[in-house]
């Protein structure tokens, strides 16, 4: 008896739960149902990825579009390209040059919807170029595109769509939330198939692959193919994370997404004024390795060091000197140098924002007023030249140095810099590690280098294990380089 009543008991549990799931998904039916064909933002849920992607899917694909270019090109051609006679001799056996034709060409790319009204986000080399632009929707209808504005060096675009109101939106979601391992779904159009829907996981973040200065993708293993570029990157509350931008040609599973928390508020700025107005500090800096850390004073390889300031720059006018360690930016700490430009340029020019640095292993926070970056950033102010040495070795450091005369200057493109030269580095060194032929010495040990014998009395007091920092000219670049003697 106790035995058959266990099971009765277990058979109404299970009842019971049973039913409850019944009901349960009879009400997500019904609140679909009632979303059906309303326009404005999607409220966020959070979807369960072992059940199903369906309910997040049905909720956020009407927003998500198909785009349709034509651009025209210029090619070198002929009346008929595939005539013998015509491609040696002209056209109907005239002479003369032969004369360029004009020919359309067509692309298809994605994009999402923002705004009720038509705005639409997607990818700067989907329309660059455009003469005509045609987007189309879940349901089928079409409009006429114009471009509101597009920024290459981040790749974004903003389109208007012409006559569309009460369309449905999806918003944008915090990137910056995310992990490695976290679940996400692209939506766009690979190939020409439209609304084709993959998932995947977040593969890394801030991922560097070439592209720019705010080079720090979203990697997804979400298949995303030619067509996907522009169209967002969910994560399972239905918000856009990313912008599906780019691919690895030769892999599988590797794609690549531009962070909602950088382009978010760049589109601000393309809806007021068609461009991307940046911040800008003037200056230039290189990641922190242990041994540049060590010799800064920082805790741990976490900063930007600055290796040049522009003269007459925000940076210099606010006090920030070149040997200085940023470690957070407006209240947001620097986890990774690359991440500087892009915490720059969303700042807002003639703003102020707080800096944080560390200058000779003291944490000191400087106010600066932003400025907007120019369309080409100038050269440094030309500096003093000072008087060139008579010539030395220093084969105790590994390499050896010799005056930076202007003829010199002239060749190394270093108009304006003092220093020594590097003539010869020994290749089983360890300065072999970071040193080249040609590298101008401006800086050793944090003094300033004019000429090779003040070279040599400062290299005077080195012995074997001390670290030698020094600041470094290169084709055009500042740097700092420790070598461990």
């Amino acid at each position: 008896m106790p035995r058959v009543k266990a099971k009765r008991i277990w058979l109404t549990c299970l009842v019971v739960v049973v039913a409850a799931v019944a009901c349960g998904a009879a009400g997500a039916q019904g609140d679909k149902g009632a979303d059906k064909g309303k326009g404005g933002p999607l409220k966020p849920t959070t979807y369960d990825p072992q059940l199903s992607f369906a309910p997040l899917v049905e909720k956020v694909a009407p927003a998500v579009v198909n785009i349709q270019t034509k651009t025209k090109v210029n090619l070198p051609g002929l009346s008929d390209p595939g005539g013998f006679f015509e491609f040696f001799f002209g056209p109907r056996g005239r002479g003369g040059p032969m004369q360029p034709r004009e020919r359309t060409q067509q692309a298809a790319g994605s994009g999402f919807i923002i705004e009720k009204d038509g705005l639409v986000v997607t990818n700067h080399h989907v329309v660059d170029g455009a003469t005509e632009i045609e987007v189309q929707l879940a349901d089928e209808r079409r409009f006429d595109a114009e471009l509101v504005g597009s920024d290459e060096r981040t790749d974004l675009a903003l389109l208007r769509l012409r006559g569309a109101k009460g369309l449905p939106t999806v918003e944008f979601g915090d990137s910056d939330r995310l992990r490695v391992g976290d679940h996400v779904v692209a939506i766009g159009n690979p190939f020409g198939l439209d609304h084709t829907v993959t998932a995947g996981i977040v593969s890394a973040k801030e991922r560097v692959i070439g592209a720019g200065p705010y080079d720090a993708f979203i990697q997804t293993d979400a298949s995303i193919n030619p067509g996907n570029s522009g169209g967002p990157l969910f994560n399972l509350e239905g918000q856009v994370v990313g912008i599906n931008t780019a691919i690895v040609p030769q892999g599988q599973g590797i794609g690549f997404a531009i962070p909602s928390s950088l382009a978010e508020e760049l589109l601000v700025s393309l809806r007021s004024g068609g461009k991307v107005v940046r911040g800008w500090l003037g200056l230039v800096f290189q990641p922190l390795d242990e041994a540049l850390a060590k010799a800064f004073g920082v805790e741990r390889d976490k900063g930007a060091l600055v290796a040049d300031v522009t003269a007459g720059s925000p940076a210099e006018k606010a006090g920030i000197l070149v040997g200085d360690v940023i470690v957070e930016v407006d209240g947001k700490a620097l986890e990774s140098a690359r991440r500087l430009p892009a915490l720059v340029a969303k700042l807002k020019p003639g703003t102020k924002a707080p800096v944080t640095i560390v200058r000779q292993g003291k944490r000191k926070k400087i106010d600066v007023e932003i400025g907007e970056m120019p369309a080409e950033i100038a050269g440094d102010a030309p500096k003093k030249a000072g008087k060139p040495g008579e010539g030395a070795t220093a084969a105790a450091l590994g390499f050896s140095v010799r005056p930076l005369d202007e003829g010199m200057r002239r060749r190394l493109g270093a108009a304006g810099v003092d220093g020594v030269v590097v003539a010869e580095v020994d290749p089983e060194s360890p300065a072999a590690e970071a040193l080249r032929s040609g590298d101008v010495i401006s800086e050793l040990n944090r003094t300033a280098v004019r000429d090779v014998a003040g070279f040599e009395a400062l290299a005077k007091g080195l012995k074997k294990g001390d670290d030698l920092l020094l600041r470094v000219f290169r084709q055009g670049a500042w740097s700092y380089l420790v070598i461990r003697l």
